[in-house]
Parts: structure tokens; C-alpha cells; sequence
């Protein structure tokens, strides 16, 4: 099978509601789980697989995705042939409503017509997931279907794609005169004329299109019961690899319920939070319920409760401020905030 998948990922995606988390990033170089990007699961999930060929389509603010992902080193994808490749939109005014869409593909055609793989996996970059692709494409043989789309155990679609790279070839050939503009046109499509199936995945599987998504999802891991779903020890997720030193928990300090990464300094309380590298949190400090990016600095006596703070936030000491799990107090990257509030 190492032969004959090829790896799709249209990385163009913007939901509007991620839009403060979004404004130096694209989606799928958004932080999770604490030292996780989110494009990590589906990339993971198709090295796992044995595809040795990705190809990732951004569109824009696409340098945090691009630092992240390097040559591919940390998913074994730097190779001399085949392995990682990027081919960012040269159109930045269109617009890609929907996942795959065929005029991306069409301006990088000699990347498909010098694959050698015969079927190609296409995906979205924000769906978190670890899935075995090479069930899915054993079961595509056996049902003989031109093309599979994935779907979670409730019937969702989750905007991923099984196709004959030959058949792709020729939909992005006659785009023109059929009209058809991504995948989804022609799985939807009445009249298309293909063998169209439903592969139903009925692992841990959840689409990042919102605020309440992306807080919720994260969240979701501090059950064990979830996480166990979603990181599997035949199945690990990779990411990129830092060098730093293990946290340290200062005298006073208390820890319940949380995911802590490397390199941060802990002097005060967090509860269920999610807490990623390089974070340093003051004596007196109360974090409660909230996702703490990259290298933000909360200083003495504060109290965060149903937050995201964005990477590089400083909230200054004394702060008070509150959300709610519905809709979680969002501060952007490089902000510092400061004074008492509430909302």
C-alpha cells in the first residue's frame, strides 16, 4: 500500500468564528492539545498509514504552518523521493468554499501527472482524528467504488476523499465543461455517473470550525477515556520535536486534571486546563478551565477561568477574568491584559 496512496491536505480552510485565533496563523497550525498542531492528526494519520508522499495546499498566513512542518523530518516525510511537499495558492483573492477545490489542484497538474501512486487520500486540515487509512482503502477495493467519503458514526461527512488518481486527473482535466468545481460537486451530484460510497469511521473524530469546537475538543482530552481514544500507542501522533527542559512546580503550587507541556514554570493552582510550553504562571494565580498557549506569562494573584489565551499573552497581576465552557474568553496572540475585569 506504501505505493499506492497519495496524501492530499487543502490547508485553505477559514472559519470566521476562529477569526482572533486565526489572524497569524492559518487553521491548520493552530495549537492543540498543549503541544500539538491540529493539521498533526490528519498528517499522522496518513504516515501511519505508510503514505510517503503529502502534498499540502495552503492559502494564506501559511508561514507558522510551514516552520512547523519543516521538511517533514519529525513525520519521516524528508525523503529524496517523494515526501513533503507545499504548493501555497498563487490566486489569493479566489476563494476555496469547499475542501479540494480543483483549480488549486489544477495550477500544480504536473505534481499529478508525475505521482506514481495510484489513489490519492484528499482531506480538510481541521479534522482531528486518527484513523488507519489503509482500512478505508482495503474496503474502497473491496466495494469497488470510484470514489469513498469518509463519515463519523453519527453520518457526518467528514470532508475526506478516496479517488483513483486517474480519475482525479480527468475531473481537474474537464473541470471546465462538467462544471464540477471540488470532490463535493461530484459526490453530490445526481447525474455524475460514478460509484459514490459511505466509508463510516467509528473512531474519535471532530471537525475544528468554531470557538465552542475548538474549546470543547480540547477539553474533551482531559477525560482519559477521550484521550485514550485519539492517541494510540500503535498509532502515535507526531509533531514537531523541541528541545526543553521538563516543567517546574514551585513550592505552593497545586496541579489537578491538566495537560502541562515542557519548559514551563508553575507557581500557582491549575484545574483542568491545558497548559502549553514555556507558560509561567505566578504565586497566587488560580487557572480554571482555560487552554494557555505558548509562552504566555500570567503573573501573581490572578483568577482565569474558561479562557483561551493566545500565544505570547501577558495578563498582568491582579487580573480577574471569567468565561464560560459555552462561550470562552478569547485574547489574542501578544496581548497583555491587565487590570481587574469581568465578563
Amino acid at each position: 500500500m506504501k505505493r499506492k496512496l497519495l496524501g492530499i491536505i487543502d490547508a485553505t480552510t477559514y472559519h470566521e468564528d476562529l477569526k482572533d485565533l486565526l489572524t497569524h496563523r492559518s487553521l491548520a497550525a493552530l495549537p492543540f492539545a498543549g503541544r500539538y498542531r491540529i493539521i498533526d492528526f490528519i498528517l499522522s494519520s496518513m504516515v501511519n498509514s505508510g503514505i510517503r508522499s503529502v502534498a499540502i495546499f495552503p492559502k494564506i498566513q501559511y508561514r507558522s504552518l510551514m516552520d512547523h512542518l519543516g521538511s517533514g523530518k519529525n513525520w519521516d516525510l524528508n525523503r529524496k523521493r517523494d515526501g513533503l511537499f507545499f504548493f501555497p495558492s498563487a490566486i489569493v483573492d479566489s476563494e476555496y468554499n469547499r475542501i479540494g477545490s480543483f483549480d488549486l489542484f489544477a495550477a500544480n497538474m504536473d505534481y499529478f501527472y508525475r505521482s506514481t501512486q495510484e489513489y490519492a487520500i484528499i482531506s480538510n486540515c481541521f479534522t482531528i482524528l486518527n484513523i488507519d487509512f489503509g482500512s478505508v482503502f482495503k474496503w474502497h477495493l473491496q466495494s469497488g467504488c470510484d470514489i469513498t467519503e469518509i463519515h463519523d458514526q453519527r453520518g457526518s461527512s467528514l470532508e475526506i476523499y478516496l479517488i483513483k488518481t486517474s480519475l482525479l486527473i480527468k475531473l481537474l482535466e474537464t473541470r471546465n465543461q462538467t462544471g464540477y468545481t471540488c470532490v463535493q460537486d461530484v459526490v453530490n451530484d445526481p447525474h455524475h455517473g460514478y460509484s459514490i460510497c459511505q466509508y463510516v469511521y467509528d473512531g474519535y473524530a471532530v471537525m475544528i470550525d468554531s470557538i465552542k469546537t475548538y474549546y470543547s475538543s480540547n477539553m474533551n482530552l482531559l477525560q482519559p477515556e477521550m484521550w485514550k481514544q485519539l492517541f494510540l500507542r500503535e498509532r502515535p501522533i507526531f509533531t514537531k520535536v523541541k528541545d526543553e527542559p521538563p516543567t517546574k512546580y514551585l513550592k505552593g503550587s497545586k496541579v489537578t486534571n491538566a495537560m502541562i507541556a515542557n519548559g514551563c514554570l508553575i507557581s500557582g493552582i491549575v484545574n483542568r486546563s491545558i497548559i502549553a510550553r514555556g507558560v509561567k504562571i505566578g504565586k497566587g494565580s488560580v487557572i480554571k478551565n482555560c487552554i494557555i498557549m505558548q509562552k504566555c506569562q500570567i503573573e501573581d494573584n490572578c483568577y482565569l477561568d474558561s479562557m483561551i489565551l493566545d500565544k505570547d499573552v501577558k495578563i498582568e497581576a491582579g487580573t480577574k477574568i471569567i468565561g464560560t465552557p459555552g462561550s470562552p474568553y478569547v485574547i489574542r496572540k501578544g496581548t497583555k491584559q491587565g487590570a481587574l475585569m469581568k465578563s
